[in-house]
């Protein structure tokens, strides 16, 4: 693409209409402050990037969601002669930032968008009111204005500066990286040489790198806000099988507030929605695969309050401005640190309450892991390197807001921010000097040339190919950690990166080097505490108390006696207990108080068949508990159940009558054979009875069928990790799986 001849005059002397600014640019800057927005100050650096743009200089910004970023552009365009290009990712963003910017000016035609939703009457009047000289803002999305006629009707006007709105997206290091954007620079290369001014609300040092090589700007000035949203209250929960029900009370204890709940996938948005509205809570979903006017909708409700909570994908929240969000809740652990702390940042934006709750499994990371197969090395290894730094936020015991803010280089100097969960629930720190010192040193003994991981395999003495490859398990400090696990090898790494003694590389992200805080450390060590990470793996298996919000407190009382009613009513049916009632649903009978088999059948893993078998004398023992403690049931934290994709569950269970093979089934469905499976279980143990024979007949030996019985027959538990550990390695998780879903479905139903 060759650069155009044309270029866009810029003179000392650019405001010639405004000679007033030159004698006292201050006082002109506030006169328009509030005549064009009807604010008296500005906020943080806004002043400060104003000025630079007005002067036509390149500029790059850093300022945090709620930050005032668009007005750094929005102000110079209107004093500026000609039009301003505002390059935007989202065309709902798009839609209002314009109508926002009409409110503000006497003359509609001041701000327009030029993009695929337009019809040729409509472009035919934005490119009027451009050329008549009405519009100082036009946006576009990076797609269209690589078009050639955009190209071709740009280079007929006066464009003041470029604004690159959401700049992150340049990067592949930035958590929505899109190709297009890339692009950028050539365009504006062939249309006409402006200043730029690249706005971001996350960028660590890494993207920020690639962000000014990209658009050309290495020598642009920069300004950059504290990340630190100080009245935003961070927490990571275990994720249980009970996390809707979690969330439900979560929302219940929070009554009339708004709130964003983000799922990475369409089908637990949808799902989780059905939830919500199913527990009386005003919410509805949001996800890119959803009609324009029904996303268009949901928004305006949301904005306008006539829905509470808005479940939704990460296509929900960039042109979000609703400043009372009160919490953002995580379904789901986010691919990256960036992206859930634009996420995250959209609570609080009026410095009001903002609650930042993340649930986190292991299962949910794996998951993630998984699906970076089969992509391009490069993004894989992208891919698991953000993964890592969001796996280390959320198995840390450190201040959280002290890992989010080194995440992108910035030191919060306080101990305890006073407004985390790690804060307020201090882990006790551990002398860590000796481990300290052997990680410097391997650090070095490797030349810098590694990533983390790498560093503790050798630490422990790990003999991967790699590691024998470059020999290093010939160096001293081999093998020399192998008497400390993993987790504290980690926790030692991630603090000594906040403490500045390690530090990752910018260029090559990722590998690790020692600064020089690092090597002065070694030559005169001292002490150095750590705290332990979190083991999630066990936690979440446990039923674990809500903070922050309402308490969720199950009856001890209660729950003692359903075990033990449940194993008289085992032995009557010569079954093993789990068969009748897992320990999740008797949690939440001693929770919730069900005394009707109607209110019984909302209980997770019961349904409509369990209730009629074995629920009568459960809700007897429930009731006369209530009605002898005189206890009042909330009805607040009563949480209903859905029938989760009901349609699917069924069209599974005719399939099956059809005699099917399960992975056809899966195939049909669009599935992974894991979820199949997770569908039939749910049905099995809701209390539907289905018949997977003739599929075991094919896939399994009589033999492999009649051991796993036998064992699910006599076992106390069906938990999965036990049945493997005793079958041993003869048996895969397939194959007990699909056994025990015979067995439950033989047994109990």
């Amino acid at each position: 693409m060759e650069i155009s001849e044309k270029s866009c005059i810029f003179t000392s002397n650019l405001f010639q209409l405004h000679e007033s600014m030159a004698e006292d640019l201050h006082n002109l800057l506030h006169d328009k402050l509030k005549e064009y927005f009807g604010f008296t100050s500005f906020k943080g650096y806004q002043e400060s990037v104003i000025k630079n743009v007005l002067e036509g200089k390149d500029t790059f910004v850093l300022m945090p969601t709620g930050g005032g970023k668009s007005l750094c552009y929005q102000l110079p365009a209107m004093i500026m002669d000609g039009v301003a290009i505002i390059i935007s990712p989202l065309i709902a963003l798009m839609k209002n930032q314009v109508d926002s910017m009409r409110t503000f000016a006497a003359e509609t035609g001041v701000a327009h968008f030029l993009n695929s939703s337009l019809n040729k009457t409509a472009v035919n009047q934005v490119r009027a009111d451009v050329l008549a000289g009405k519009t100082k803002l036009l946006y576009f999305a990076p797609e269209s204005l690589t078009k050639e006629d955009n190209v071709e009707f740009l280079r007929k006007i006066k464009i003041s500066f470029y604004a690159i709105d959401e700049a992150h997206c340049i990067s592949e290091w930035g958590h929505d990286f899109r190709p297009e954007y890339r692009k950028i620079r050539p365009i504006i290369n062939e249309i006409c040489r402006a200043p730029i001014i690249a706005l971001t609300a996350t960028a660590t040092n890494k993207v920020r790198d690639d962000i000014k090589k990209s658009l050309g700007i290495m020598d642009a000035q920069e300004y950059c806000s504290s990340f630190n949203r100080p009245n935003l209250y961070y927490e990571v929960r275990p994720k249980t099988k009970n996390v809707d029900h979690d969330i439900v009370r979560f929302i219940k204890s929070h009554p009339g507030k708004s709130g964003i709940i983000y799922c990475l996938s369409r089908k637990t948005v949808e799902e989780l929605a059905e939830v919500l509205r199913a527990n009386e809570i005003s919410a509805a979903a949001y996800h890119a695969g959803m009609d324009s006017a029904v996303r268009s909708q949901t928004q305006d409700d949301f904005i306008m309050e006539r829905i509470d909570v808005i479940v939704a994908t990460i296509a929900f929240g960039m042109g979000i401005d609703k400043p009372d969000v009160r919490y953002v809740i995580h379904y789901d652990i986010p691919k990256s640190l960036e992206g859930y702390y634009q996420e995250t940042g959209r609570g609080g934006r009026d410095g009001g309450e903002g609650r930042c709750i993340a649930f986190y499994s292991n299962k949910d990371l794996h998951k993630l892991e998984k699906f970076l197969e089969g992509k391009p090395i490069a993004e894989q290894d992208i891919g698991r390197q953000l993964l890592h730094e969001t796996t280390a936020y959320c198995e840390s015991s450190v201040c959280r807001r002290k890992l989010l803010l080194h995440y992108f280089g910035e030191t919060y100097g306080e101990e305890n921010c006073g407004n985390c969960d790690n804060c307020l629930n201090p882990k006790k720190q551990v002398e860590a000097q000796d481990l300290l010192c052997t990680l410097l040193e391997t650090v070095i003994a490797v030349k810098e040339k590694f990533k983390s991981d790498y560093i503790i395999n050798v630490i422990l003495g790990k003999e991967t190919s790699e590691i024998l490859a470059h020999g290093h398990d010939e160096l001293e400090t081999f093998a020399t950690g192998a008497g400390d696990d993993e987790k504290t090898w980690n926790a030692v790494l991630r603090q000594a990166l906040i403490a500045g003694y390690l530090e990752k590389d910018v260029e090559n992200y990722g590998l690790v080097k020692i600064t020089a805080a690092g090597k002065k450390y070694l030559k005169n060590p001292k002490s150095f505490k750590i705290v332990e990470d979190r083991d999630f793996e066990e936690e979440e298996n446990e039923e674990v108390p809500m903070r922050g919000g309402g308490t969720v407190v199950v009856d001890p009382a209660l729950f003692s006696m359903l075990k033990d009613l449940r194993k008289k009513v085992a032995k009557k049916h010569d079954l093993p207990p789990y068969v009748i009632f897992q320990d999740p649903s008797l949690e939440a009978m001693a929770t919730t108080y069900p005394i009707t088999l109607d209110e019984l059948k909302n209980i997770p893993g019961v349904g409509e068949g369990k209730a009629k078998r074995y629920g009568s004398e459960f809700v007897e023992l429930i009731r006369r508990h209530v009605e002898e403690n005189e206890i009042e049931r909330p009805e607040d934290i009563r949480v209903r159940t859905v029938a989760k994709k009901s349609q699917v569950k069924v069209s599974i269970i005719q399939s099956i009558d059809r005699k099917v093979a399960l992975d056809d089934i899966a195939l049909a469905k669009g599935i992974e054979f894991d979820e199949l499976l997770d569908e039939v279980e749910s049905i099995v143990y809701s209390g539907t009875k289905i018949n997977i024979d003739y599929f075991l007949e094919e896939v399994l030996d009589d033999d492999k069928v009649d051991d796993i019985y036998e064992y699910f027959k006599e076992s106390e538990t069906d938990d999965l990790e036990d049945a493997i550990e005793e079958l041993g390695d003869d048996y895969s998780e397939e194959e007990i799986r699909l056994v025990r879903i015979k067995v439950i479905s033989e047994m109990a139903n």
